[in-house]
């Protein structure tokens, strides 16, 4: 039938038909051409080189952690410490007290023994660490052999920026390998150095809630002294220490920072003892200034001075208005200086200002035992620390 189709084309209509026929291949052929032209070009498109398709993995784009960073401490120096400090000793017992709310678990030694009666109220790790000695005053120096072994990643000294604490600093630097630093601390600027503390270390969270507990009570005490001074109410107040009870923390010390903050404290002395000690004096003078009230330290006269009569020539005395520095795990007013002076501030207000005071002192000693040192005072552990502390009910 093809052939019969083919052959009934008139003999005149053949070459025009084949040449149609060539015309056609040709184009279909062109055709075929094109398509597979693209079908390549879009298979070579869909699939990039090799070099193009490889992503740089996660590791290689990330920037190396720096070994090391700068920190400017309170003395203006800038000590180059690692990038993540997770080893520290501490220069004595000021700082230690300051160190182990926030980095007692960094901790590489102690200043001194910790007794038992101090342990009690401390995390239990704190009592197994070395024995260091301290930098500055107290029992004993800084056993320099004992700490390069521990190997710190630094050295913090916390307290008042006396004159030539930087030289100290740079020198200790020089002589261990290990950065020294120091933070100024006060009653008003315990803060700050809790901020600082928190940066050098990287615990700044922990540094931010113990800083605004202090920030909040100093605030509190300051506009309740507001008051009692609007009142005239203020009370004169010596504090005495020493086995003869007549040593006294003279107004112009560092020790005395929160006594003359909550009272008139009378020992205003031409030269001032700026250690711990304090300025020796005799009866006569305790009689000439004769406070409205005395607050003995721990180990010294509070349980026999009743019984003296010349002590009982001394109104506060006389009257029952003297009492004894609450003690526990440190010094509520100073041995050492420390933000522990925080719970003088709210002892002193309670016992002093009773009608002003709007807190419980309890609750506010509790919170601070718990928040500082991971420590659930019982009542008996409140109990013992307030022996002689408050008037007898």
């Amino acid at each position: 039938m093809r052939v019969f189709l083919a052959l009934s084309y008139k003999q005149e209509e053949y070459p025009k038909m084949k040449k149609k026929i060539l015309v056609l291949a040709l184009a279909l052929c062109l055709l075929a051409g094109l398509l597979s032209g693209c079908g390549q070009t879009a298979a070579q498109t869909s699939e990039p080189p090799a070099e193009e398709s490889a992503a740089p993995s996660g590791d290689a784009a990330e920037t190396p952690t720096p070994e090391t960073r700068e920190f400017t401490d309170s003395t203006g120096r800038t000590v180059t410490v690692p990038y993540e400090v997770t080893k520290v000793a501490i220069s004595g017992p000021l700082t230690q007290v300051y160190a182990i709310p926030l980095v007692g678990d960094l901790m590489v030694g102690v200043s001194n023994y910790i007794a038992e009666d101090i342990a009690l109220y401390l995390p239990s790790y704190i009592s197994e660490l070395p024995e260091l000695g301290q930098l500055y005053g107290g029992k004993g120096e800084m056993d320099l052999e004992a700490l390069l072994a521990a190997d710190p990643d630094v050295v913090i000294d916390v307290g008042d920026t006396k004159d030539g604490i930087a030289e100290d600093m740079d020198s200790l630097t020089e002589q261990t390998g290990i950065p020294f630093v120091h933070i100024d601390a006060t009653v008003e600027t315990a803060p700050e150095a809790y901020r600082m503390l928190g940066e050098l270390t990287g615990k700044t969270e922990k540094a931010e809630e113990l800083a605004t507990w202090c920030e909040e009570t100093y605030a509190m005490m300051t506009d309740m002294m507001a008051k009692v001074d609007a009142d005239g109410a203020r009370k004169s107040l010596l504090y005495c220490l020493g086995d003869k009870g007549l040593n006294v923390i003279a107004k112009g010390s560092y020790h005395a920072e929160t006594i003359n903050l909550m009272s008139d404290n009378l020992a205003d002395l031409p030269e001032v003892v700026s250690s711990g000690n304090g300025n020796e004096v005799d009866l006569e003078q305790i009689m000439v200034w004769n406070p409205d009230v005395i607050i003995f330290a721990p180990d010294t006269i509070y349980d026999t001075v009743s019984s003296d009569t010349a002590w009982q020539q001394l109104t506060a005395i006389s009257s029952g208005n003297y009492y004894k520095t609450p003690y526990g795990p440190y010094g509520w007013l100073s041995s050492p200086p420390s933000v522990q002076r925080y719970l003088g501030m709210l002892w002193l207000g309670a016992l002093l200002y009773p009608d002003y005071c709007e807190y419980d002192l309890q609750t506010e000693v509790t919170e601070y035992y718990k928040l500082f040192y991971q420590c659930d005072l019982t009542q008996e552990m409140y109990d013992n620390l307030m022996v002689g502390a408050m008037p007898a009910e």
